[in-house]
């Protein structure tokens, strides 16, 4: 039987205990491992101890996850911002984008890591998306459980011909919406494949140096065992993996 290709997927600075760790929360990994049929490997972010350079050659696609944390706004010239913020997350994550698109390697973004790619690649952040008299309100009011900040959903429409719309097979989606954070100014060279009723990009698309670079700001890892379109979104990750994207 042949090997599957290897997703890389990135891990966060948390504390377990009293103790720092680096964690991906599990449904990441299971998800993209049973609907985009691949192996997987977990990636430290610690960049005193190794490099994007290291990591990029020995993976054949990178997953950049959600987290709690946010892309510190000094990356994007800003200033300001709220935490929490994972500076080394931050240091492998941007620099695994400019590695793995060098080397002709799939990058794929969920929620932060569709905030990082964009960053990475020129682009900004807005952080007003769950308390601006411009947006609908992207985050559930807090002191929701867990489960219900998931069950916050809003429509997003498809482009027409985009890679999401020939995936889905549909112009639109109803989505979960759980961030503070989304695109400012899109990166040169994305081409956004959704967007929100009030007009926020909530996915794009590229395809720089030969590979897809595909991200999300929606969750699809969330229970995507009981949500079709979701589970056709990893299985768009392994065809992309496989060079059919």
């Amino acid at each position: 039987m042949s090997s599957r290709p290897v997703l890389g997927v990135i891990a966060c600075q948390r504390t377990v205990g009293v103790e720092p760790a680096q964690a991906v929360m599990e449904r990441y990994i299971r998800v993209a491992m049973v609907h985009a049929d691949v192996a997987a490997l977990i990636v430290p972010s610690l960049p005193d101890l190794m490099s994007a350079a290291e990591v990029a050659p020995r993976l054949d696609a990178i997953l950049l996850t959600g987290s709690p944390s946010n892309v510190d706004p000094a990356h994007y010239q800003d200033e300001g911002g709220e935490g929490p913020f994972d500076p080394g997350r931050d240091a492998i994550a941007l620099s695994l984008v400019e590695r793995m698109i060098d080397a002709s390697k799939p990058v794929f973004g969920i929620c932060r890591g569709f905030q990082e790619i964009n960053v990475a690649l020129g682009g900004t952040l807005r952080r007003d998306t769950s308390a601006s008299d411009e947006l609908l309100r992207h985050h559930a009011p807090d002191g929701v459980s867990f489960d219900a900040m998931f069950d916050h959903l809003h429509p997003v429409h498809l482009s027409e011909g985009g890679m999401l719309a020939q995936a889905f097979g549909k112009s639109e989606l109803e989505v979960n919406s759980v961030h503070y954070q989304g695109v400012g100014r899109l990166a040169p060279g994305l081409e956004v494949e959704a967007k929100a009723p009030d007009g926020l990009i909530e996915a794009y698309s590229a395809r720089p140096n030969g590979a897809p670079v595909i991200a999300v700001q929606w969750h699809p890892e969330w229970d995507a065992s009981a949500n079709s379109d979701s589970a056709a979104f990893f299985r768009l990750l392994g065809r992309a993996m496989r060079g059919e994207v």
